[in-house]
C-alpha cells in the first residue's frame, strides 16, 4: 500500500482492501492521517510477507501474531498499543462497512500496561525554575518555547504553530493565547505576567507570523526544532539526562499538582479529556517524600 495507491481514490485500481483503507484515513486529516497511514503500511507489509491478504480471510490469530510480531520488534507495550491502534480501526470500520462478516482485531489480546504512575523524565520544581531561567539567555525565541511547554503546557507541535496573533486578545482583564491542539480542539488559556513578558521578548517588533523562529535563520520552528531547542536548554541548564518537550508539558502538569491545583483544574490544563489521563501524571501518589509509609511508620512508633 504506497502513497500512490492511497490516493488519489481509484477503486477500480484498488484492492478490497486499499478501498477499505483509503475510506478509513478518510476520517483524519494532519499528523492522524500521517501516522495512521504509516501503521496501516506496516500492516500490509506483514501480511505481504507472510502470504496474507490484508483484509479478506484475516483471522483473530492473525491479528494476535502480528501483535506479536510488533512485541519482538523491540517495542515497548505501550507503542504496540499505539501501533494497533490504526489496524484495530481499520477492521472496525470494516466490518461496519460490511467489507467483512465479522472483525478479526476486536478480541485480540494487546499487551497490559500499568499506568499508575508516569514514567515520562519530567522535571522537579527546581529543575523547572532553574530551566526556565536558563532557556532566555541563550536566545528569545528558546525562552518563550521554554515558558509555553514548562508553564502553559502546550505540546511541541502546538508550540511551535503559534502566531502573534493568536494571543493579541484580552478576555476578561486576561491576556489570552488560542490554539488548535490534539484532534483539532481548540482551546484558550490564560498567558500570565512572566510568560506573556518572554512572549514580548520574542516578538519583538513583528506584528503577525509565526511567533517562534530558529535564531539563526529567522524561518518558523517546526516540531523537530523544538526538541533540539528543548535538548540545548537542557544541556546549558545542566540537567543530566534525556529532556524532550513533552518532558517539560509533564513537568508543567506535575508540579501544578504538587503545587495543590485540583484534579480538575489540572486536566483544564492539560485539555485532557479523560480526568484518568491527568491522574496518570500525578506523582504524589509515588512520591517517596509523601509515601503512607512515613505516616504509619510516625503512627506505630512505640510499638
Amino acid at each position: 500500500m504506497t502513497a500512490m495507491t492511497l490516493l488519489p481514490f481509484q477503486p477500480d485500481a484498488m484492492t478490497p482492501a486499499q478501498r477499505a483503507a483509503v475510506s478509513y484515513l478518510a476520517r483524519y486529516t494532519g499528523h492522524t492521517h500521517t501516522l495512521y497511514a504509516y501503521q496501516l503500511r506496516r500492516w500490509f507489509a506483514w501480511c505481504e510477507a507472510n502470504g496474507l491478504d490484508p483484509l479478506v480471510g484475516i483471522e483473530r490469530a492473525h491479528v494476535e501474531l502480528y501483535i506479536r510480531h510488533l512485541g519482538n520488534s523491540g517495542l515497548m507495550a505501550s507503542s504496540v498499543n499505539t501501533s494497533m491502534h490504526a489496524v484495530r480501526g481499520f477492521f472496525r470500520f470494516a466490518h461496519i462497512d460490511g467489507l467483512i462478516v465479522a472483525d478479526p482485531a476486536v478480541y485480540a489480546r494487546l499487551p497490559k500496561i500499568h499506568r499508575d504512575e508516569s514514567r515520562t523524565q519530567g522535571l522537579d520544581r527546581l529543575e523547572l525554575i532553574r530551566f526556565l531561567q536558563i532557556a532566555p539567555t541563550i536566545s528569545v525565541h528558546h525562552g518563550a518555547l521554554a515558558y509555553l511547554l514548562g508553564i502553559n503546557a502546550l505540546r511541541a507541535s502546538e508550540a511551535a504553530a503559534v502566531r502573534i496573533e493568536d494571543y493579541a486578545e484580552t478576555l476578561r482583564g486576561h491576556r489570552v493565547l488560542h490554539l488548535v491542539g490534539k484532534g483539532n480542539k481548540p482551546a484558550t488559556m490564560p498567558l500570565t505576567v512572566p510568560v506573556l513578558r518572554v512572549l514580548e521578548a520574542c516578538r519583538g517588533e513583528r506584528t503577525q507570523g509565526s511567533l517562534i523562529l530558529r535564531p539563526m535563520t529567522g524561518r518558523p520552528i517546526d516540531r523537530r526544532d523544538a526538541y533540539r531547542m528543548v535538548a540545548r536548554i537542557a544541556k546549558t541548564a545542566g540537567i543530566p539526562r534525556h529532556i524532550s518537550p513533552h518532558s517539560l508539558r509533564h513537568a508543567a502538569i506535575t508540579n501544578a499538582l504538587d503545587a495543590g491545583v485540583p484534579l480538575r483544574d489540572a486536566q483544564i490544563l492539560a485539555r485532557h479529556a479523560d480526568p484518568r489521563t491527568t491522574e496518570h501524571y500525578d506523582r504524589a501518589r509515588g512520591n517517596l517524600d509523601r509515601h503512607g509509609v512515613h505516616f504509619l511508620t510516625a503512627f506505630v512508633a512505640g510499638v
